[in-house]
């Protein structure tokens, strides 16, 4: 390259960060924008009982995403990390006393199973395991790790109708499910898998099986927790010549004859740019959040086509009862109604299903005294409507606390000291959201080509992050980053330099 040229990146989460550590290390003069202190975007920490605690994404997979990022800039994933595997994928356990534990050994799961619910149950999942495996190498370099194709692009770039027509996707998940496991309760456990994209089982297709063989290729234990995975790609892209501007939030994207000229901030300082890569929700831009000029480079996900929203709670406690694994899920006693409570009466159910993130219980580890806690239950990406028109996040702390009691958990000191945030606190942080933590819904056949790809109707303007192409979640927010840098450079390529 003849002249370092110029990029901006708006926004320091998994894609914005994996998109700068290409970029810098391809030659590029890049400036890392992010108006929060830190870098980590959904990746972040808060602060209770004196403890720090991950309050966003905490389930660590697809390494093999971040071992490739790590070796285009030069260095070893392992060695910038302590990263440990997880032999206990999650534990489960339901109203009624049952509990079960999905492990990393496949056949240490299928007996866990066998006990639970049946042999000829263990066995279903075995079959079930290998139809995912399936989907997921149909997919793995076609769709994820690849520009956004068109329906028959990926059709064409498989090469296998047999192939696509058994990544099933118009079968509902929940209805291959029912034909898979004759048990309620696994529905359930395997269903939930559909939530890691905000999307309800009833009508995400069935395609979202391969979530399934991600987990059970391996969960990793990463020391510091996801924040320290975010300040890693952090020093990776600096190491080849990134800058990061903490605090600096962008209030315009400049464009001139139809092309990408700088970034504007709050304080009025212009930043000159012949490409930005925008790693916030795409509707920021659709919504005019980042200046009229922009509005045109992609559209706004409608309300009714959001993901799931959450409410959490950060908390250092004590508990007693159920023993907790790393990751623990608590289900409700009736799944359709907390999708159709969430999706249609835009409320939460009187027993929501509750995830518990125990960031202390590290396998062999013991805990004595207070540990720290992230729990999460679904709720409707309304955020922006104003809490008024939202569940009450009183009411719903009483209920999470009564079905965790039920279940076999108990906090000591309940929730009293815990940091809560709800969809309307996920709209400020991340804006014109509604609080949906995942970009639009994954609820049709069609739904993933319908997310934004890399580039967008206006030259020099690039998309990262989880409400692009190839989707939601740490490691596919990564991928977008770095199919967005590598759109970037090829279109530069073409063009002289400015």
């Amino acid at each position: 390259m003849s002249a370092r040229r110029r990029v901006v990146v708006i926004g320091a989460g998994a894609g914005g960060l994996a998109a700068a550590s290409d970029l810098a290390h391809a030659g590029f003069d890049v400036t890392v924008l992010e108006k929060a202190p830190c870098e980590g975007g959904k990746m972040r920490q808060v602060e209770a009982g004196g403890l720090k605690i991950d309050a966003g994404p905490t389930v660590f997979t697809m390494r093999w995403v971040f071992e490739a990022l790590f070796e285009t800039g030069g260095q070893t994933f392992g060695s910038s990390l302590g990263v440990s595997s997880a032999s206990i994928l999650a534990r489960h356990a339901w109203r009624d006393g049952s509990q079960l534990d999905l492990h990393a050994d496949i056949s240490d799961s299928v007996s866990a199973i066998s006990s639970f619910a049946g042999v000829a149950e263990g066995e279903a999942y075995r079959a079930f395991i290998a139809e995912c495996r399936d989907i997921h190498t149909t997919l793995k370099d076609s769709f994820m790790a690849a520009p956004k194709p068109s329906p028959p692009g990926l059709v064409m770039r498989v090469g296998d109708l047999g192939a696509m027509w058994r990544t099933r996707p118009f079968d509902t998940y929940w209805s291959r499910l029912t034909q898979r496991f004759k048990d309620p309760r696994l529905r359930q456990l395997f269903g939930r898998y559909s939530t890691y994209v905000g999307s309800s089982p009833f009508r995400a297709p069935a395609t979202l099986m391969l979530i399934a063989h991600v987990e059970q290729d391996g969960v990793w234990l990463l020391d510091g927790g996801m924040r320290a995975l975010a300040g890693a790609i952090r020093q990776l892209a600096e190491a080849g010549g990134a800058t990061f501007r903490f605090g600096a939030e962008a209030e315009q994207i400049l464009v001139r004859s139809g092309a990408v000229r700088g970034v504007r901030l709050k304080s009025g300082e212009e930043i000159p740019a012949e490409a930005v890569v925008f790693n916030g929700d795409a509707s920021a831009l659709a919504t005019g959040l980042l200046g009229g000029d922009v509005r045109r480079a992609t559209r706004t996900v409608p309300r009714a086509g959001r993901s799931l929203s959450a409410i959490t709670w950060c908390a250092a406690t004590r508990t007693r009862g159920l023993p907790l694994a790393y990751h623990n899920v608590f289900f409700s006693d009736d799944y359709a109604d907390e999708f159709g409570a969430v999706f249609q009466r835009r409320t939460i159910t009187n027993h929501p299903t509750v995830y518990v993130c125990a960031q202390d219980r590290r396998e062999g580890s013991a805990v004595d005294g207070a540990e720290r806690l992230l729990l999460l239950v679904n709720a409707p990406p309304d955020g922006d409507l104003g809490s008024a028109n939202g569940p009450d996040p009183e009411a719903v702390t009483g209920r999470v606390l009564e079905h965790l009691s039920a279940c076999g958990l108990t906090l000591g000191g309940g929730l009293d000291g815990a940091v809560r945030t709800t969809p309307e606190g996920f709209n400020a942080l991340f804006p014109a959201t509604g609080g949906a933590l995942y970009g639009a819904a994954n609820h049709s056949s069609m739904a993933s080509f319908a997310r934004p790809g890399s580039a967008t109707r206006i030259a020099g303007l690039y998309l990262a992050g989880g409400s692009a192409h190839p989707g939601s979640g740490v490691p596919m927010a990564t991928l977008s980053g770095r199919l967005a840098a590598a759109r970037l450079q090829k279109d530069f390529a073409r063009r002289p330099v400015s």
